[in-house]
């Protein structure tokens, strides 16, 4: 049924079936996109990792293909962003409709100035096919071992040991840390009984990706189409995304009392298709339905073993938190082990993964859950308020504000939490860092140091500050390279003079309005823990 053709990766027997393995500092459990790109991360910070996987291919079916902007600039600083935005399908619009009529559009990033769009649509077998590349110009950090099934673990306080099971036989190893990515029914969680609360939900899906060379679309370019009770399917709701290839997502809500192996069968699919397209000629290229829940774990952190991506939290569909929300989580993730690693963090470092990455799972899990309570009422009461709100919502902008059908992927704020400074600038601390168009076609997400940055803009000059990288907008200086842009643009998103410690992971951890070398050094300490 599948036009792509899988990219199977070969099976190389380990050396640990033959001798003992030294103690690997990091082993990640799940070659999916958020393990991948976790060693991808610590590669790029001198830490050597192995990943293993039970599995030698790619991902079956297209899964996540909606990549926010945030998490596009992840990408671009672990080497994939540009190539994912040449495959990827760019949109940014939106549009409602309930019935057959619109009830209004929205523009996701209606300013200028920024290296990546607001969403690209690319299917994730690309996505683990580009991180796996990448992951070979690592050849010294980066072990990727297909067909290496973790059975159990155990966590003896200093280190963990792995059994592994391959088609040659067992075997056994040692880690500093291991991290969990091995997806929503976690094996790695549920072997030490760990809970994973919160709320499912009975409504079924259908997800479809189909491939025509006629666009389902009505408009020049592609969109984001959302139906409340769409005229070709009684009742339900439906969604419609444009990836490349010439494949379209569909997704069409069944209910609750839908035939799960009835509607599982192409001969059933195929007419519900066909109905949105009329006589439009389609192959239908991957389905399946599915059921999903909204919970997280409590913490993330166990010890030497950390969970991240759906492993620690999931969501629904809805809103593309899922894959992005992953990504948040390693680009959290990846600096801290790191330093911990090579004793630049306090060794308390890892709590705040837990914090932060626990406060980012709640507002993805709230927005999620909205989201599904709105697309699907539960009482006459419940019915009536949708429907009344979208007839209110074409001529009236505040019932917009209560239209969700999944309010999509946004880096979550980090100001008031441990590791940050408050500060009076421009830029809110906390927030992810804002990209800014530079001269000789610069973006500033691209110049930011892999550690601790200082940017200074415009005559507020960056004191030297040990352990920490400085760079100027609209400035010049020789001790540190400096670059510069539209003035006024700079200003809108930063303030005309001032100073930012930038972490790792782009997040904003303090601001100023003078260089007070000392102010900024405790600034800096609080980020890393101390």
């Amino acid at each position: 049924m599948a036009s792509y053709d899988y990219q199977i990766f070969d099976y190389v027997k380990p050396a640990g079936l033959s001798a003992a393995e030294p103690r690997h500092k990091v082993i990640i459990i799940g070659a999916g996109p958020i393990g991948l790109a976790l060693a991808i991360d610590l590669a790029m910070r001198n830490i050597p990792c192995l990943v293993l996987d039970d599995n030698n291919v790619v991902s079956v079916g297209s899964r996540a293909i909606c990549w926010a902007k945030r998490t596009l600039e992840i990408f671009d600083r672990l080497g994939i962003g540009t190539k994912m935005l040449e495959k990827g399908v760019v949109w940014q619009t939106g549009r409602l409709f309930h019935h057959d009529r619109e009830v209004y559009h929205f523009d996701l990033l209606p300013e200028q100035g920024h290296k990546y769009p607001a969403f690209i649509n690319l299917q994730q077998y690309y996505v683990e096919e580009y991180l796996i590349e990448r992951a070979g110009d690592f050849p010294d950090l980066i072990d990727l071992r297909f067909k290496n099934k973790v059975t159990n673990h155990h966590d003896h306080g200093d280190y963990v040991t792995l059994d592994i099971t391959t088609p040659d036989g067992t075997y056994q190893l040692e880690s500093d840390y291991i991290i969990a990515c091995d997806g929503a029914n976690s094996p790695t969680r549920q072997r030490m009984g760990l809970s994973f609360e919160g709320q499912s939900f009975n409504e079924k899906f259908l997800i479809a990706d189909i491939e025509t060379d006629q666009t389902p679309f009505e408009t020049q370019t592609p969109e984001r189409w959302f139906w409340f009770q769409p005229p070709f399917h009684n009742g339900q709701s439906a969604l419609l995304h444009q990836q490349p290839d010439n494949i379209y997502r569909i997704d069409l809500q069944l209910g609750p009392d839908a035939d799960t192996d009835k509607e599982n069968d192409p001969e059933q699919v195929i007419p519900r298709i066909q109905a949105i397209l009329g006589d439009k000629p389609f192959t239908l290229d991957w389905m399946s339905i599915y059921q999903f829940r909204c919970a997280s774990m409590e913490e993330f952190v166990h010890g030497r073993v950390i969970f991240a991506g759906d492993s620690a939290h999931v969501v629904s569909p809805f809103g593309a938190r899922g894959g992005n929300g992953g990504i948040h989580d390693i680009d959290n993730l990846g600096w801290k082990l790191a330093a911990l690693i090579d004793g630049t963090a306090a060794p308390s470092i890892l709590a705040s993964y837990d914090e932060e990455r626990g406060h980012g799972a709640a507002e993805n899990i709230a927005n999620s859950a909205r989201a599904t309570n709105f697309m699907t009422p539960k009482s006459p009461v419940e019915m009536l308020f949708r429907n009344e709100v979208l007839k209110l919502a074409s001529t009236m902008p505040f019932a917009r504000k209560l239209i969700n059908s999944g309010r999509l992927s946004l880096p979550c704020s980090l100001a008031g939490l441990s590791l940050q400074t408050d500060g009076p600038c421009q830029a809110m601390v906390g927030t992810a860092v804002k990209d800014v168009p530079l001269q000789d076609n610069q973006w500033l997400i691209s110049l930011l140091p892999a550690g601790f940055t200082l940017l200074a803009i415009g005559d507020l000059k960056a004191p030297y500050c040990e352990g920490i990288a400085r760079i100027g907008l609209n400035q010049s200086d020789d001790d540190y390279p400096c670059y510069h842009g539209d003035v006024d643009f700079i200003a809108e998103r930063y303030g005309r003079d001032a100073l930012y410690l930038i972490r790792p992971d782009g997040h904003i951890a303090a601001s100023f309005e003078t260089a007070d070398k000392a102010a900024i050094m405790a600034a800096f300490d609080k980020a890393r823990g101390y």
